[in-house]
């Protein structure tokens, strides 16, 4: 096939291993437009022949961007164009991932930090305002990208676009420091698993050690995918932690920018993050719900030590259906303390099952939704393979997110030296994005 090079191993946490050719001519080129404040760019050309899966299809080799500036980028908005400006269909992406070769994952230290990425439903990472990625000169950031193409029509010389608008470096800072949250269902491993023939669910916790607020999720699957769910789970009660607040109310949103405002909320609703306690300062604080719990332990306390009474054996028996209630009703209040759903993301597909979208979930318009140190994050991914096959490496489960630490300077020993480039310039390590099939 036209554009091959050399046979490559994509090895990383992405990728598991896959073996595929090199694309030819395949370049990044990297435009700063200091009046709009925005760097665009621009990956490619890249020849799509039709129906062609990733397998069979030359692959761009890694390509890194030098950070051109020290300050702090604010959204990323993709598309794909042919050579004239036209649009291409999303639907040829199979994934592009950002990697900060400069800093570890604050949940998986042992992966680059990963900025970004997107796969054929070319998520749009909206501004948020009021909070930006922390970027130094000089930083290396390492794009990795697969396409395929599994539509009828060929598209010659297709360019991926990226565009980035940033804030130069300036004391006081003007936005406060986020950090991407990539919550996978292989933890910490590569994020691609093999997706068993009908209905199927994968679920795995990631702890967090440290508090904070994430800003809003979206999310990350394959074809067949029907819906991602994040929950956190925490020994602590959440009904104090977050009683005066709306923070347990997650706002589902389109999500759209344009020129560079949010369109999916109302700018008028963005209130100052606040960063709550984790946990409420008097253990002995008392709430409406708290008090039912208590009531209800009550009634089954002295339930039970009425069942211990042989002469009272015909009021025991009596109030035997209402001490089960009494203790459903307190093991579900209880359980409540323990995980909280954060957000709920069903995905969109076409009448085959192809990705098309999946929602964004924000909640900065209401200060955040509350992390503590030691709390789980957990993610669960649902798919309904109708192939009657199981599909090798054919699904992932990402959740996607913004976070805010309570205490930025904890996070600072996460930034370390890039690592020298390996000897094998086409390597891919990409253990956060898709494969389709």
């Amino acid at each position: 096939m036209a554009g091959m090079q050399q046979s490559h191993t994509h090895d990383g946490f992405m990728q598991g291993g896959m073996h595929h050719a090199i694309a030819k001519g395949v370049t990044l080129d990297a435009k700063t437009d200091a009046n709009t404040h925005t760097v665009t760019l621009r990956i490619g050309p890249m020849n799509l022949p039709a129906n062609t899966s990733h397998m069979k299809m030359p692959q761009p080799a890694d390509l890194v961007w030098s950070i051109p500036l020290t300050g702090w980028l604010l959204a990323y908005h993709p598309k794909l164009v042919d050579a004239a400006g036209n649009s291409v269909p999303g639907t040829v992406l199979h994934h592009v991932a950002f990697w900060n070769e400069n800093r570890s994952d604050f949940l998986c230290p042992n992966k680059e930090e990963h900025i970004f990425g997107a796969g054929g439903e070319l998520t749009d990472w909206v501004l948020i305002p009021g909070f930006g990625y922390r970027v130094e000169k000089g930083d290396q950031i390492r794009i990795e990208t697969m396409i395929h193409n599994p539509t009828a029509t060929a598209y010659d010389k297709a360019y991926l676009e990226v565009t980035i608008p940033y804030l130069d470096d300036a004391s006081p800072a003007p936005v406060k420091n986020v950090y991407p949250t990539w919550i996978d269902v292989n933890t910490c491993a590569n994020s691609s698993y093999d997706l068993p023939p009908g209905p199927s669910k994968k679920v795995a916790s990631v702890p967090v050690k440290y508090s904070g607020i994430l800003l809003g999720v979206g999310g990350h699957m394959h074809d067949y995918g029907q819906q991602l769910t994040l929950e956190v789970s925490s020994s602590k009660d959440f009904s104090l932690a977050t009683s005066n607040s709306e923070n347990s109310k997650p706002q589902i949103s389109k999500a759209e920018v344009s020129n560079g405002e949010v369109t999916g909320a109302s700018k008028s609703a963005v209130a100052k993050p606040r960063v709550p306690s984790a946990g409420p300062s008097d253990g002995n604080v008392t709430t409406a719900e708290t008090v039912k719990v208590e009531v209800k332990k009550a009634q089954v306390e002295k339930a039970e030590m009425q069942t211990t009474e042989p002469s009272k054996t015909a009021v025991a028996n009596a109030e035997k259906p209402k001490v089960e209630a009494a203790k459903h009703e307190v093991a579900k209040t209880e359980g409540s303390k323990a995980t909280k759903p954060v957000a709920v993301l069903p995905a969109k597909t076409d009448a085959q099952g192809h990705l098309l979208e999946i929602p964004v979930v924000t909640f900065f318009q209401t200060g955040g939704y509350p992390i503590a140190a030691g709390d789980k994050l957990t993610v669960t991914s649902a798919y309904n393979n109708p192939t009657g096959k199981l599909l090798r490496d054919g699904a992932m489960g990402i959740v996607v997110g913004y976070f805010v630490p309570q205490d930025p300077a904890a996070l600072n020993p996460l930034r370390h030296p890039a690592k020298p480039a390996p000897q094998d310039t086409h390597h891919h390590d990409m253990s956060q994005v898709p494969h389709d099939h």
